[in-house]
């Protein structure tokens, strides 16, 4: 038996539904999406597109622990195009997964696909088969008395779900950069949770969402714990600001860049390979709807 706690999957396109004006839900059937599972939170996985032409993205022959290794050895103008997002929801009858996407027009594969899909059409993932897979980076410490969450449009998916899945209770303070008033969707929770929307406007990406953490109370005598997404510079940015001005553990704040400012993941990916990185380094810095361009994050991400 493999010990490999994820597995390719070649489902097809059942419906999209519209959920604001930039994140549109696709959703994805097939009878084996049954051995999908989730870690929860913000789990991720990879999404494999094919190029114009192809009638399927092109993956390994082989999986194995070096999966990873087999993709980028193949000719990039034929191996499929892969990206890194949230799964939003699965369900098991009928078997069914859950993507939601920061649409941008048609700066990068993804987003164009995503807004073109129509049911019937197919696509290729890497999905977890075990709840233990690796792929969950909102991880508080036992004893977690106060949580803070920041995203962007693009992380809103994952924030959605780990407000979703805290205890009743527990202290949050959770905000939130999109780029239309209408992305403000609902954020269902038992948690006692206190949401700030940031709608972007002329802003660039960092400004925002740093002065309203700076102006933010951050409790004392409680283990705290941060959860930082979206933009990787706005998100380191919130990290220094979080150790080095208001004391917290540095292993108590887990921060993911989604996507970097004038950088699509194939150019991250790139340098990444020529430095001799492997996947995990390389995803360290960019996750979902990364090939975000500046015409596109101006506009909504």
């Amino acid at each position: 038996m493999s010990d490999l706690t994820y597995d390719f999957f070649h489902p097809r396109v059942v419906r999209t539904h519209q959920l604001s004006p930039t994140l549109l839900r696709v959703v994805l059937g097939g009878a084996d999406l049954a051995r999908v599972v989730s870690g929860g939170h913000d789990q991720r996985f990879k999404l494999f597109l094919p190029h114009p032409g192809q009638p399927a993205p092109v993956l390994p022959d082989v999986l194995d622990s070096d999966w990873y290794g087999r993709w980028r050895a193949l000719d990039p103008a034929v191996r499929g195009i892969m990206r890194t997002y949230t799964i939003s929801g699965v369900r098991q009858d009928p078997p069914q997964v859950d993507v939601d996407f920061a649409l941008h027009g048609d700066l990068g594969p993804a987003s164009r696909w995503a807004a073109r899909a129509r049911p019937g059409d197919g696509v290729s993932i890497l999905a977890p088969v075990a709840e233990d897979n690796g792929g969950v980076e909102f991880q508080p410490p036992a004893g977690t008395g106060w949580v803070l969450l920041t995203a962007d449009e693009t992380a809103l998916p994952a924030l959605a779900n780990i407000l979703a899945a805290l205890p009743a209770g527990l202290p949050v303070r959770a905000f939130v950069e999109v780029g239309h008033p209408d992305d403000r969707v609902p954020l269902p929770t038992e948690a006692d949770a206190e949401i700030t929307w940031l709608v972007r406007g002329g802003h660039d990406r960092t400004a925002p969402l740093l002065d309203a953490v700076r102006a933010a109370r951050v409790p004392e005598g409680t283990v705290r714990y941060a959860w930082l997404a979206g933009e990787s510079g706005c998100v380191r940015a919130l990290r220094r600001h979080l150790v080095a001005e208001r004391g917290l553990d540095r292993k108590s704040v887990s921060f993911t860049g989604y996507w970097r400012q004038g950088r699509t993941e194939d150019d991250l990916l790139t340098a990444a390979i020529a430095a001799g990185e492997d996947e995990a380094t390389a995803e360290a810095e960019n996750e979902e709807s990364a090939e975000a361009q500046p015409a596109a994050v101006g506009a909504a991400g």
